[in-house]
């Protein structure tokens, strides 16, 4: 499932190529994909034409696109386990999975569609839908999807609160990784990103998490964001075709993960310190995770 930098990679393209448009048709082509839009297909259709896009927004892995004229709706994309947005020209073959497609104006002559944002999806776990604008519980100012109202705020949002997360994960007692999936204790961060930014801080997975101290959780965090502001510059995690942005290109992270899918291989930190500690990887909440058990060593009152 795409993590916070794959989808911040898709809402950076979507600003560049949609945000402003307005919306002159849309055609479900598989009415799975609008299952959580109250009132399904046809109501989808006929609440999105006509209305236009404003520039997107994300929390986490959550991504939605405001709507306009008037103001109190946004289009939510879910994108589930294979879900993508691609911006493509109305004369472009459909690609294959594709579900739905968006007809958007050419805003300079508005005599017909320019351009079309359509969601493919594989595995029919993901989907759009129309939400209502909420007020932010933190900042009332700032209006979400009420299907996102519950979500955390992630590390590379201006407003999050370093020290209100330490609170939060002290008082979880709970293992260290399983508060970082939490999307209500702080979003945005997958399986792959926990187990880098975990290296990177020296702390293991099962690490109780009411005996960090606030220069551990600090550190933590911090990596959390290095590491997502590392893959960002990269276009992401892309291990299949899965994981594109809105113009269908890979972004190449992977080649610079350290631990995650490294199982069996040494430690980059260890062997450049002339040691040749291997990575090792657990069973972890029906997947797996990844560690250096020197970097990392196993906590004397670990939570599995």
């Amino acid at each position: 499932m795409p993590e916070l930098p794959e989808v911040e990679v898709v809402r950076r393209g979507l600003e560049r190529w949609a945000a402003g448009r307005p919306v002159s048709g849309v055609e479900v082509l598989d009415a799975r994909s609008t299952r959580r839009h109250d009132g399904g297909a046809a109501a989808f259709e006929a609440q999105l034409t006509g209305r236009r896009l404003a520039a997107p927004e994300r929390r986490g892995k959550y991504l939605w696109v405001p709507l306009v004229d008037p103001g109190d709706t946004a289009l939510v994309a879910h994108l589930g386990m294979s879900g993508q947005l691609l911006v493509s020209g109305p004369s472009d073959p459909p690609q294959r999975h594709l579900r739905i497609r968006v007809l958007l104006e050419d805003l300079k002559t508005r005599d017909a569609p320019a351009l079309e944002l359509r969601f493919v999806d594989q595995r029919l776990f993901g989907g759009l839908f129309l939400d209502p604008l909420v007020p932010s519980v933190d900042r009332p100012e700032q209006l979400l999807p009420a299907s996102v109202a519950h979500i955390a705020r992630d590390p590379l949002d201006p407003h999050f609160d370093a020290d209100a997360v330490h609170g939060r994960l002290r008082s979880r007692k709970t293992g260290l990784k399983r508060a970082l999936l939490d999307q209500t204790l702080v979003s945005g961060i997958g399986n792959i990103y926990a187990d880098e930014a975990l290296w990177r801080a020296r702390l293991h997975y099962a690490r109780p998490t009411e005996t960090l101290n606030r220069g551990e959780s600090a550190r933590l965090l911090a990596a959390v964001q290095d590491v997502m502001e590392d893959a960002l510059v990269q276009g992401g995690t892309s291990f299949d075709a899965l994981y594109v942005n809105v113009n269908g290109e890979s972004g190449y992270f992977d080649r610079s993960l350290n631990v995650y899918g490294q199982a069996g291989r040494p430690c980059p930190r260890c062997a450049a310190q002339g040691r040749d500690t291997v990575i090792v990887k657990d069973r972890f909440m029906n997947r797996s995770s990844a560690y250096c058990p020197r970097c990392q060593p196993v906590p004397r009152r670990a939570r599995w």
